[in-house]
């Protein structure tokens, strides 16, 4: 049988068909690589009165500091009017903020302009989501990344990509998946196939495209369990800080040969000796150059991860509330970062061999032949939870 061109294969929507937009916060100061400094931020917002806390705060039309609201799903931020709050920040969580770069939130939705909170309701154990990147023609990285904490959906290349929970409902139940498409693929596998395991396939084998990314499908079980098992691999080390952090081999383990300065500026890259420079200063090495090199949508996650710690923000502001030294929790992310990177990289020729053994791959029309395709309206919008209570704006309260 004839292989299927590219342009043929299913499309990610269509397999994890409910998706939503990125986040969009409308401001900068809520989110942040550090939690003591957001934390600082809210407290001298709150201290601020009048037009002091209106300029500090950078009012849109979507939020003013009269804007109600309600709670963001599963946090106790507060739903007053924040021209009159003065309480304690809430407690900053963990999101994604673009690939590879877990940062901090505020998660009160009183300060973010759209804030999705349908994904904030099914975050927690059990989920995991699948962060569709932005499309560059001709340009390096994986066009999907996974994530266990909420991803805010950022695309380094400013152009937006789809969030899609692995799974509809709080707790990882009901997969957000085609309905039929896993029994209809253990069918043609001769094996069970679980949500997990198409993420993993979608990880390993997922190309990018002008419409969305694409999914081949493989009838052949020995490739499909080579592609999920490689799938794995690479959640693993995206999921990074949920158990045993990766590592390289002794010997190739990067390690600070030179303190970081207290206030770096500069970033750049020894090839030939595999020394990252940082500042005047800070050495680390070894660092491979696939770590350096390494790019999602055509953008080096590493001197962008150090550029959104480094950029001066304007004074004045509280974007500008930040520490006051490079804090060694950043040097260890900065590391685990590096290995991360080095790792998904060595997995590269292994991906290779695996596209290039995808050979006569399933086709939209044969899931619509089965009855996988088109997906049923229903399995687009999120599903409904009946048995929450969340605090609406001014403390009242609503059934979902």
């Amino acid at each position: 049988m004839p292989g299927v061109t590219h342009d043929e294969a299913p499309l990610l929507a269509d397999l994890m068909p409910w998706s939503v937009a990125p986040l969009r916060p409308g401001r900068g100061w809520p989110m942040g690589p550090d939690a003591a400094s957001l934390k600082a931020r809210w407290d001298a917002l709150v201290r601020a009165r009048g037009d002091d806390r209106e300029a500090l705060f950078r009012p849109t039309r979507a939020r003013t500091l009269h804007t109600a609201v309600a709670q963001l799903p599963g946090h106790h931020g507060g739903t007053g009017r924040l021209a009159r709050e003065s309480g304690p920040c809430p407690e900053p969580v963990r999101v994604l903020h673009g690939p590879y770069d877990e940062q901090w939130l505020i998660p009160d939705h009183r300060l973010l302009d759209v804030a999705r909170p349908e994904l904030w309701r099914v975050a927690g154990a059990g989920q995991l989501f699948a962060v569709e990147q932005g499309y560059v023609p001709g340009a390096a990285g994986p066009a999907v990344l996974a994530s266990g904490v909420l991803p805010d959906g950022r695309s380094p290349a400013g152009r937006p990509g789809r969030i899609r929970p692995l799974f509809r409902r709080p707790g990882g139940l009901e997969p957000n998946v085609a309905p039929g498409l896993l029994v209809w693929l253990a069918e043609v596998l001769g094996q069970e196939v679980t949500a997990r395991d198409l993420l993993a396939w979608v990880l390993a084998a997922g190309t990018g495209s002008a419409a969305g990314c694409r999914v081949p499908l493989t009838r052949d079980a020995g490739v499909w369990a080579r592609g999920v098992q490689l799938g794995r691999r690479l959640l693993r080390l995206r999921l990074r800080g949920n158990g045993e952090r990766p590592k390289l081999p002794g010997g190739r383990r990067p390690y600070v040969r030179a303190p970081l300065p207290a206030r770096p500026t500069a970033l750049a890259y020894d090839a030939e000796e595999e020394i990252l420079r940082i500042g005047d200063e800070g050495v680390i090495s070894p660092v491979p150059r696939e770590a350096w090199e390494y790019e999602v949508s055509g953008v080096r996650v590493v001197e962008r991860w150090f550029a959104l710690r480094t950029e001066a923000a304007e004074a004045g502001t509280l974007e500008a509330i930040r520490p006051a030294t490079w804090p060694r929790t950043w040097t260890s992310e900065l590391l685990e970062l590096i290995t991360v990177l080095a790792l998904t990289a060595e997995l590269g020729p292994e991906r290779e061999q695996l596209a290039a053994s995808l050979h006569a791959t399933v086709t939209e029309d044969e899931l619509r032949r089965a009855g996988v395709l088109p997906v049923p309206d229903a399995a687009r919008r999120p599903a409904s939870v009946l048995d929450h209570h969340e605090e609406g704006p001014d403390g009242q309260f609503a059934l979902l």
